[in-house]
């Protein structure tokens, strides 16, 4: 019993945050498998920094894009539907990322929420970044169907519900069969309830393995559309910048073609990491697996899930890149942060006009902003 105290608290990242007594540092109790211990010690200080950061440029990013989407009603039948929805499911798996924070750094790998809460923020965590995934691959399609046309929508506006009603049925039927998938893959409850994010084992129940393959194919469909439907995108930009130099905008043609090839790459390096791996480790949930894969293959799992997370902290940077209205609403903002700090510092200078009749009350006008 000795050993097994001392060994627990070596365990500890932060043994300073686990000072109430030996009870506590056993309550961390062992691996969901008591043959197959996972000492995943070695990780949990990374991911708590990175997981913290991504919260902080997250939470910011997201913020801002959703206001900024909310704000801009010129375009009520464009795609702002979807980037809506993506900015939306990115604010909630930051706040699943904040949880992870709190268990990994803070609580050193010890759940005090309950087993029912550890189940509510595995579904979110996955659900949102499957369905900011799948959302991803459905604005491709949609930019690359509207630049095919000519900049002509899908339908012609009839009203705000006809010329966003595709859109956001399309976003409804996604969450919907998302969370469904997510959430019968992920019924069961930890069998240890002072641990959360552990390797769990489908070996009695490989239907839960394979409805996460379902998952991962539904991925890699998403992902195959923006792969096909960027490219297309760039190199009709590309083409049409040179077929045709003298049009006005054939410089901008290239510029944005660069940048889907940019976005393109950036995606590839948040998704396909993850997705590979955790094709590896479903396999090694539902067949007999040695300890030492499933070591290897779950530590890889956890550091491949930072570049997934890292998408939601680049999508922001994604529509600034890419979206005009976005550019313009933000640089509105930073010019009337400026006008209004103008403003308060020309309010507290002496006014020249006072003794000579003047109205103070009309001095705001001066500084007034079209």
């Amino acid at each position: 019993m000795k050993s097994n105290i001392l060994t627990t608290t070596a365990m500890m990242p932060f043994p300073f945050m686990n000072s109430s007594g030996p009870e506590s540092q056993v309550s961390v109790g062992p691996s969901p498998d008591p043959h197959c211990p996972l000492d995943t010690s070695s990780l949990r200080i990374p991911l708590t920094l990175f997981y913290a950061l991504f919260v902080v440029l997250g939470l910011a990013g997201n913020l801002l894009a959703l206001w900024v989407f909310l704000l801009d009603r010129s375009k009520k039948g464009s795609v702002r539907v979807l980037l809506v929805n993506v900015a939306l499911s990115d604010l909630l798996l930051v706040v699943c990322m904040a949880f992870r924070v709190w268990y990994h750094g803070v609580r050193g790998e010890r759940w005090e929420l309950g087993a029912t809460m550890c189940h509510v923020v595995l579904n979110f965590f996955y659900m949102n970044m499957f369905i900011s995934i799948v959302l991803l691959g459905l604005i491709s399609v949609d930019r690359y169907v509207k630049i095919s046309r000519g900049g002509v929508p899908l339908q012609r506006p009839r009203g705000l519900a006809m010329r966003c009603g595709w859109r956001t049925a399309a976003c409804a039927l996604i969450w919907a069969l998302v969370s469904s998938l997510v959430r019968a893959s992920r019924r069961s409850l930890p069998s240890c309830h002072s641990r959360c994010f552990q390797y769990k084992s489908h070996q009695h129940s490989k239907w839960k393995g394979y409805r996460n393959l379902m998952l991962v194919v539904i991925v890699w469909i998403s992902y195959g559309c923006m792969v096909v439907c960027y490219v297309k995108i760039a190199f009709k930009l590309l083409r049409t910048s040179k077929e045709k130099p003298d049009l006005p905008n054939a410089a901008r043609y290239a510029r944005t073609a660069k940048k889907s090839f940019f976005v393109l790459f950036l995606y590839t390096v948040c998704f396909v990491p993850h997705h590979i791996v955790y094709v590896f480790y479903i396999v090694t949930q539902i067949i007999d697996t040695s300890c030492y894969w499933r070591g290897v293959v779950y530590q890889a799992k956890e550091v491949a899930l930072l570049f997934s997370a890292l998408n939601s902290c680049l999508d922001p940077i994604m529509y600034f890149l890419l979206s005009s209205s976005m550019r313009k609403q933000v640089m509105r903002l930073l010019g009337k942060m400026r006008t209004g700090n103008d403003r308060s510092r020309m309010r507290r200078k002496p006014h020249e006009s006072e003794g000579r009749g003047t109205s103070l009350t009309k001095q705001p006008t001066v500084f007034k902003v079209s």
